[in-house]
């Protein structure tokens, strides 16, 4: 599978040291704006082949440098170019100013920025780049509300303006792009948070920067890459069902019951080598019907459940699971057990009203709401902050958390980030967190530790929601686990 794009993930800080050491190490800044307005040049020209007219927005910093040098290269090649300065030209210092004067001396277009001025021809946004610091203020909070407004073709130059690089939010406003060329290093925000809705297509270029340099800066995530990611080993042909462990799950009250099967079928299908299923008897003819290899017990309380629990090599919790008297008591027996769990759904609304205490070896899967409650805060400081909210969970209740949404990311408590960019907008329905709490059980009982297992499984899980949802919406959670087995397949084989 093509994947063009690094797997480093940076903060605007640590680009813009990486940009510092490239000059130090003598490559003049100028000479890497140039490199940065090529190479949106050539971008702009694949996407839009047939436009003739381009039209910059440029603010004061490098990022309206690289604006200035594109205008240029759009008028060497003779297209009608016009840069609308929406901050003051005369402000511009160093190698943007060094920029501007290219600019003017091939004769570019340059007036200022005006509501009425007419936008034409593919848009460059060159306003703020990473350079935004707090909310996006007049005059930029008008132009960018103008580039959206407009109906043309919108070029990022390395970052949608008014998007945080940090953290994927939106400061104010924000450029929505069709196409965004970002530099150097791939910018953590781009791929969480709001980016992934703002960016559009996402063209990467390093600038030649050598991967000496780029090892001087420690990058503050990694993303998910087929190349790079965990493998389950091959399977002797004399492997039994005992050697992949069985994974129990816990879950389904009345109403919900279909939670826990979602949850036991995924967890089946991705390779454990057997699956319990503790939920309430009404829900038992069910599973047998849906899938009689889940071995699935009816359980009215705690009773019973001790002996099902000394089977299992690994639990998943919460699917389904309420938080009535009979969820709260089920939990409260998880929660004095050693063995790797999975904790999602009302398992982890229980965990932050403080009923019971997450035991180790745990990896948890909040959605935003969910996380925002472990957490004490809102839905919307969760968002706001994505990086820091899941490295934060993680630290809190010392286990591998990951947190759902866009740009998933998984944290543990010893300070690893991964994002996962992978996923589909049809994946917005319910069940399918069921599916992945299913998945990385049946990973972490076939010996992936447990951040292997979250990061491995939110690759798996993004994957088969872009397959499947590459037929359109209205999918179905239960469509998501014939996928992930093929896809696993594919990755993992079962057999050299």
């Amino acid at each position: 599978m093509n994947d063009p794009l690094p797997r480093a993930l940076y903060s605007a800080s640590q680009v813009r040291d990486l940009d510092a050491r490239l000059i130090a190490a003598g490559t003049p800044g100028i000479e890497l704006m140039h490199r940065a307005a090529h190479a949106a040049w050539r971008a702009l020209r694949r996407r839009w082949p047939e436009a003739a007219e381009i039209t910059v927005l440029a603010g004061h910093g490098n990022n309206a440098g690289d604006g200035y040098l594109m205008a240029v290269l759009a008028r060497k090649a003779g297209w009608q170019v016009k840069v609308l300065a929406v901050g003051e030209p005369t402000a511009l210092r160093a190698d943007a100013a060094l920029a501007l004067a290219e600019a003017r001396a091939a004769a570019v277009d340059i007036e200022p920025w005006s509501e009425t001025a007419p936008l034409q021809g593919v848009l460059v946004d060159a306003l703020l780049g990473t350079g935004a610091r707090g909310e996006v203020r007049e005059p930029y909070a008008s132009a960018i509300a103008a580039i959206n407004a407009s109906g043309q073709p919108v070029l990022a130059v390395d970052l949608p303006s008014g998007l945080c690089a940090d953290t994927g939010r939106v400061l104010g406003a924000a450029v929505r792009a069709d196409l965004c060329v970002t530099f150097i290093g791939l910018k953590l925000g781009l791929l969480t948070g709001e980016g992934p809705a703002l960016t559009g297509e996402l063209v990467f270029d390093g600038l030649q920067a050598s991967a000496e340099i780029l090892a001087q800066v420690p990058s503050s995530a990694q993303r998910l890459a087929d190349e790079q990611l965990p493998r389950l080993a091959p399977r002797s042909r004399t492997a039994h069902k005992g050697s992949f462990g069985q994974v129990l799950v816990i879950g389904g009250d009345l109403g919900t019951g279909g939670a826990a099967l979602l949850a036991s079928e995924a967890a089946l299908r991705s390779g454990a080598g057997m699956v319990s299923l503790a939920t309430r008897p009404e829900h038992v003819v069910a599973s047998l019907v849906r899938q009689p290899e889940v071995m699935c017990s009816g359980v009215e309380s705690t009773y019973g459940l001790g002996a099902l629990i000394e089977r299992a090599d690994v639990l998943v919790i919460g699917p389904g699971l309420g938080q009535a008297p009979w969820g709260r008591s089920l939990l409260s027996i998880t929660g004095q057990c050693e063995m790797p769990q999975v904790w999602d759904a009302d398992a982890l609304n229980l965990l932050a009203t403080g009923a019971v205490e997450l035991p180790p070896r745990c990896v948890i899967t909040p959605h935003p709401g969910e996380a925002a409650r472990l957490l004490g805060c809102s839905t919307a400081e969760v968002q706001a902050d994505r990086p820091a909210a899941v490295r934060a969970l993680a630290e809190r209740y010392r286990c591998v958390a990951l947190l759902k949404g866009a740009g998933t990311l998984i944290a543990d408590a010893e300070g690893r980030l991964a994002l996962c960019d992978r996923g589909h907008p049809a994946m917005a329905t319910a069940g399918l967190g069921d599916v992945l709490s299913g998945l990385i059980g049946a990973l972490l009982a076939q010996h992936l530790d447990l951040f292997e297992a979250a990061c491995l499984a939110a690759w798996l899980h993004a994957r088969a929601g872009e397959r499947m949802g590459s037929l359109g919406r209205g999918l179905c959670a239960s469509e998501l686990i014939p996928a992930i087995r093929q896809i696993l397949e594919e990755q993992s084989p079962c057999l050299k």
